[in-house]
């Protein structure tokens, strides 16, 4: 067994593969229109589906309202090689970083938290 694929569902798909792709690094893998059910969905990760988990960006088309992220999910975790330079340039692309970049608390691993376009928290680590 393995973890094929996190889906969240997001209001502006071109913005959220723009924050994944550009900002993160990530590539778009797929993206189907499904006309009947009036959703798309957008695949992106940073490897092959086959072989790395991803992300399942979900667009209802329509949708007006944000969505409620609840208090049950997290975050997705990411590990980089410098998080005082990543956390910096996304900084300057706009990106709200409500944790900088620092010690985690009762521990020595450096981590930063930022949102997507949507809210939905995302996890820095620093791995060199």
């Amino acid at each position: 067994m393995r973890l094929l694929h996190t889906m969240i569902r997001v209001r502006d798909l071109d913005k959220s593969i723009d924050f994944y792709t550009r900002l993160l690094g990530m590539r778009l893998l797929r993206r189907t229109d499904y006309p009947e059910g009036e959703f798309t969905l957008a695949f992106v990760g940073y490897g092959d589906e086959a072989t790395d988990s991803v992300i399942e960006l979900t667009h209802n088309w329509g949708r007006e309202q944000p969505y409620q992220l609840g208090d049950a999910f997290g975050h997705l975790a990411i590990g980089v090689p410098d998080i005082h330079a990543t956390c910096d340039r996304l900084a300057k692309e706009g990106v709200k970083i409500p944790r900088p970049p620092g010690p985690m608390k009762h521990g020595a691993t450096v981590i930063a938290f930022l949102e997507d376009p949507d809210g939905y928290k995302i996890e820095l680590i620093e791995k060199r």
